[in-house]
């Protein structure tokens, strides 16, 4: 009994042994999932598939990011991430060798891989890409950048051609070659339909264009540039300039309302230079024989700009036309007539109204015939400034 039991014992003894050392055989791998904004992020799915011996297994993060698989046989492993059904290629750990005690740890940090990406990205788009980095690049950043380098080689060859065809235009119309400038205004407009410079300048060339020719050609060329002038107010509906330049267009084509609507919201846009708009719509109406509201066109430029000189001289031009004749003969002019064509005097002394102005100020102190007339009246239209 004593030998037989001693065999029994010695047999559980080895089958201890043997369920002892086959247990030492595995070991575990563990790591934490950091999202691409920097926080632990839950519910990950870790797949650990081994490379040397067929095997797979999977396990999922908790909600401080960490996972642990224990009990994996030692061997050799591949372990990678999917998050919501989605692998992330670039993370993936390859050779990864278990061992006994404290096991592997595999961690993956997603906004690590995002910045690694985006700086790829960036480095493509400059042309500085790296082998490593586009190693860094998912499948989905590789894609985005394919699609951004051909959308900027097109833009570049389009602005290639934009300016070719915008620097063409301007060239012919300062050679005023205007139906070859035309052509490449309309051919930059295509390129680029929200060039405010582009529409601006074919509004102009189809304006000067017209000043050369008349009847109906002339209008119709007149009606393509305030097309073009309305495009580029539509674009920056508060560009100054473009109302001013409109204005004088529309007054070419006898639109004289239009035109002093336009000179308002120019005056209005541009507070600065009221002075030079309303100082135009004053010219305009001058010209249309609407000499009430030019007088105060004029009055109004003096106010927004009171160095304006021009604007003094018109408006003591608008003021002597109020003027009244006693029977005697002396003209009586209204208050503030003299002083006008003074301040002109003393801002531009030698301006090309000085001496009409020296004249009328010598002609309100003399005794005159009733039936007097300016002489300066014809030749000294006011002349609208272009911007």
């Amino acid at each position: 009994m004593k030998i037989k039991l001693s065999r029994s014992l010695a047999a559980l003894a080895g089958l201890t042994l043997l369920a002892f050392a086959a247990s030492a055989q595995t070991s575990q791998i563990s790591g934490k999932v950091v999202g691409e904004d920097g926080q632990p992020l839950k519910d990950a799915l870790i797949k650990i598939d081994r490379t040397d011996i067929k095997g797979s297994y999977k396990v999922k993060s908790n909600k401080k990011g960490e996972y642990l698989h224990a009990g994996l046989p030692l061997g050799t492993y591949t372990v990678s991430i999917e998050i919501d059904g989605k692998p992330h290629d670039n993370l993936t750990m390859k050779g990864v060798k278990t061992n006994m005690g404290d096991g592997s740890v595999v961690d993956f940090d997603l906004q690590k891989e995002k910045k690694r990406g985006e700086a790829a990205v960036a480095a493509a788009q400059s042309g500085t890409l790296t082998k490593e980095q586009a190693r860094d690049m998912s499948p989905e950043q590789k894609a985005a950048m394919e699609k951004a380098m051909k959308e900027q080689a097109a833009s570049m060859a389009k602005n290639k051609a934009l300016n070719e065809a915008f620097n063409n235009g301007m060239t012919a119309m300062n050679a005023q070659q205007y139906d070859a400038a035309i052509t490449n205004f309309v051919k930059a407009s295509e390129l680029d339909p929200k060039q405010t410079a582009v529409w601006a300048n074919l509004a102009d060339t189809y304006v000067k264009f017209a000043k050369t020719k008349t009847g109906d050609e002339k209008m119709g060329l007149l009606t393509k540039g305030y097309e073009a002038y309305a495009k580029t107010l539509e674009l920056k509906p508060d560009d100054a300039s473009a109302h001013n330049n409109y204005a004088l267009a529309l007054a070419e084509g006898k639109k004289f309302p239009e035109a002093q609507a336009e000179l308002t919201k120019a005056a209005q846009a541009d507070p600065a230079k009221a002075g030079t708009y309303y100082y135009n719509l004053g010219a305009l109406l001058v010209n249309s024989q609407q000499l009430e509201p030019a007088g105060e066109a004029f009055k109004k430029a003096i106010e927004a700009d009171p160095n304006y000189a021009d604007a003094y001289y018109q408006y003591g031009i608008y003021l002597i036309s109020k003027a009244e004749t006693t029977a005697d003969g002396k003209v009586t002019p209204p208050a503030g007539t003299k002083e006008a064509f003074q301040k002109y005097l003393d801002l531009k002394a030698d301006g090309p109204f000085a001496e009409s102005a020296r004249g009328m100020i010598a002609m309100m102190s003399a005794q005159i015939e009733t039936e007097y007339k300016n002489p300066n009246a014809p030749a000294k239209k006011a002349a609208p400034k272009k911007k």
